[in-house]
């Protein structure tokens, strides 16, 4: 939290920071009603503690004018006049609490526990209500491909470690899934999980975006905003395309990876945030260091855990499987479930899928749409798929006819692999052992074969 102390005697302001920082929040100091006010029309204010009785005014008055004026800071009333009628005062002017001087350190601390679990539980019915309207992703994936396995063991890993991770790979190979799931397996699961598109954020407004403003901080800011950081407080912010950010932020936020802090736009004081950040690219980001466009040490700091997610075409059984999961969830609520012709299975199967994850969805999505008699034959799938990127034949011959033993031979087994892969529906390791031998023998044979194929 970031909390305000506004009282007119400087030995007790001084007193009750010093407690509050011990505590681990940021903390800001006003000497009066005027200059209170002042700071907390900005908007950054989660709590404040103020003084009733003061020489330039009454904290009371100034709760409701903050309260008739939309700020949503919290307060906690002190005074040194124990009745019963101000405390009721104080409370119906819309304060949490109420203390009397002097103020025990012990219970400050757990009155400030009360207002951060109070805001937290403002945060929780924001995160429900979207809940309620739908706003919830799809139950999870669950690959089964080798390549995936091996990414999904790292990613397990290191979402119990907490550092921060990178993660790489082709467009539409699913980074911002990886994110969500490393976040889910976390510590941090039950915490927002902010996603943020760094491309897609006009230059001059990512500052404000990122770290927040306050209010008059900039035309147009007619209230403070906090930023995506503060959102994603003790949970994660997902920052894809990190490679897309101008140089001027990446000095930014490399000083709020190391020092877990933000300022926002317009205001004075720096904020502590706790928050993991896991970023995606599919840029050369050491191609761009080297360029001299995306800064080094920045570099250094988010790659900390790097984890490259393998392009579509080289998961193996995963690509059936995900055929039949987005044919189940694509389809209308209530309908019963869609066919795949064989012929239209066995061309998306063979298609080299450029897109990824993301084209292959888009694909199903637009041929349950097409389909007629719930049933998605060659035709209801787009017209260049059978053209464009397509995989060469597994029963065409993939070396040059003729040749000496060893070369027939090599053929003969490179036939009839791709064969009984192509019969267990890409799924190597059933591939593996209808042929008796081990998964990693097929996935060389695989690699060895298919460098010699014949374009």
């Amino acid at each position: 939290m970031h909390v305000l102390i506004i009282d007119d005697e400087l030995a007790l302001r001084q007193i009750i920071a010093a407690t509050v920082r011990r505590a681990g929040y940021s903390v800001d100091m006003a000497a009066g009603v005027k200059e209170a006010a002042g700071k907390l029309v900005r908007g950054d204010v989660d709590l404040a503690i103020c003084d009733i009785k003061m020489e330039d005014g009454d904290g009371v008055e100034l709760v409701r004018s903050m309260k008739s004026a939309g700020v949503p800071t919290i307060f906690i009333m002190v005074t040194a006049f124990a009745s019963v009628q101000t405390a009721v005062e104080a409370l119906r002017a819309g304060a949490m609490d109420y203390m009397v001087k002097p103020v025990d350190s012990e219970e400050l601390l757990y009155r400030l526990r009360q207002a951060q679990t109070l805001l937290g539980l403002k945060a929780e019915n924001v995160a429900l209500r979207k809940f309620v309207s739908g706003e919830r992703e799809n139950v999870r994936f669950k690959f089964t491909s080798a390549p995936m396995a091996a990414v999904e063991r790292l990613a397990t890993r290191v979402a119990a470690i907490g550092s921060t991770v990178m993660i790489t790979g082709e467009s539409g190979t699913g980074k911002g899934v990886l994110a969500r799931f490393i976040h889910d397996q976390s510590s941090r699961a039950e915490a927002p999980f902010i996603p943020v598109n760094c491309s897609a954020i006009p230059e001059t407004l990512l500052e404000s975006e990122l770290f927040g403003h306050t209010k008059g901080a900039f035309s147009g800011a007619v209230q403070a905003r906090k930023g995506l950081f503060a959102q994603a407080d003790t949970g994660t912010l997902f920052l894809d395309e990190i490679g897309e950010l101008p140089l001027h932020m990446q000095t930014k936020m490399l000083h709020v990876i190391e020092d877990k802090e933000i300022r926002p736009v317009g205001g004075e004081q720096l904020r502590k945030v706790d928050t993991r950040i896991v970023v995606a690219t599919n840029r050369d980001l050491p191609a761009m260091v080297a360029a001299g466009t995306f800064r080094e040490d920045l570099f250094f700091r988010i790659s900390q855990f790097h984890i490259d997610l393998p392009p579509l075409r080289d998961r193996g059984e995963d690509v059936l499987r995900l055929i039949r999961f987005f044919l189940e969830t694509a389809k209308p609520m209530g309908e019963a479930g869609i066919e795949l012709d064989p012929e239209a299975e066995e061309l998306l199967l063979e298609y080299r899928w450029p897109g990824n994850v993301r084209e292959l969805e888009n694909v199903i999505g637009r041929a349950v749409i097409m389909a007629d008699g719930g049933r998605i034959t060659v035709g209801d799938l787009p017209p260049g798929l059978s053209v464009q990127g397509k995989k060469p034949s597994r029963e065409q011959k993939v070396f040059s006819a003729g040749g000496s033993l060893r070369d027939q031979v090599r053929r003969a087994e490179a036939d009839i692999i791709f064969r009984v892969l192509k019969e267990c529906g890409g799924d190597r390791k059933a591939a593996a052992q209808q042929l008796e031998i081990g998964l990693s023998s097929l996935y060389r044979k695989i690699e060895e074969f298919e460098a010699l194929r014949v374009s």
